[in-house]
């Protein structure tokens, strides 16, 4: 008998390739499969519901999102959870932002706004990414009159620690060695698994998560079951319980089929 899990994945990187911005047709394979067995398919992702453009060969399947490293949790037009950002922390990385020159991408509610001097969000998100909504920006007077979900600065690992000093209660998850994203304290990916579980009525036991970034630690480690993609950092390497092939060599099928899911 196949097992049935609530199955959580990251999207870049995990369910998306970064080589050909597709989700590998094993992948479709396996999610169909899973579905079928009775598992449940969620995403948990930093990406905003905006900028959510790259799952349309399973949308039909997936159950709810974690978006926004666990900011904004939602099952279809049902709100799970939300936490935005303090006014002041928000402020004060626009304003650092601004002095130090770093590129930075304001997530709201509603919109995103892109503050742009070093050309890095475009390079990175609509070049590398193929994020093409980046461009559809809303101006920062627009959005700062919505609850702020998420700020993505661009700065080295090292200057972390330094501007989340004068942010309290705020949290960084890196998943990209240019940026991070920033969050309210309490907002993480793990945490959304959690809100998901209590809303949808599953054991987070029951749980399987795949990731292979930084941001994906917490729910790493909060999942029954959490798996490392063959191309992941080597820190998220070292808290998952299992290490699966990259997305570009069927991770997910092969972790799935491993577990008895399929």
């Amino acid at each position: 008998m196949k097992q049935q899990y609530a199955l959580f994945f990251d999207i870049d990187g995990t369910l998306v390739s970064f080589s050909t911005h597709q989700i590998p047709p094993s992948t479709i394979l396996a999610l169909t499969q899973a579905k079928a067995n009775g598992s449940r398919v969620y995403i948990a992702t930093g990406r905003p519901p905006v900028l959510i453009t790259n799952l349309g060969a399973i949308e039909h399947l997936i159950d709810g999102f974690i978006t926004t490293n666990g900011a904004l949790c939602y099952v279809r037009s049902q709100m799970v959870s939300c936490q935005p950002l303090a006014r002041e922390n928000v402020l004060t990385c626009i304003q650092d932002s601004k002095e130090k020159g770093y590129s930075l991408i304001v997530v709201g509610s509603k919109d995103i706004a892109v503050l742009d001097p070093t050309g890095d969000v475009n390079r990175i998100f609509h070049q590398l990414l193929a994020v093409k909504e980046v461009a559809k920006a809303a101006p920062l007077e627009v959005v700062l009159q919505q609850d702020i979900l998420q700020l993505t600065p661009f700065f080295p690992a090292e200057y972390e620690s330094e501007i989340l000093a004068r942010m309290p209660n705020c949290v960084s998850g890196r998943w990209h060695p240019e940026f991070t994203d920033i969050t309210a304290n309490g907002a993480d990916k793990g945490k959304g698994i959690l809100a998901m579980a209590h809303h949808e009525g599953f054991d987070p036991s029951r749980t399987i998560a795949f990731g292979d970034g930084g941001n994906d630690t917490s729910m790493i480690l909060q999942a029954g079951i959490g798996i490392a993609m063959g191309n992941a950092i080597e820190e998220l390497k070292q808290q998952a319980d299992y290490i699966t092939t990259s997305v570009d060599e069927d991770g997910i099928l092969n972790a799935l089929q491993h577990f008895n899911v399929l």
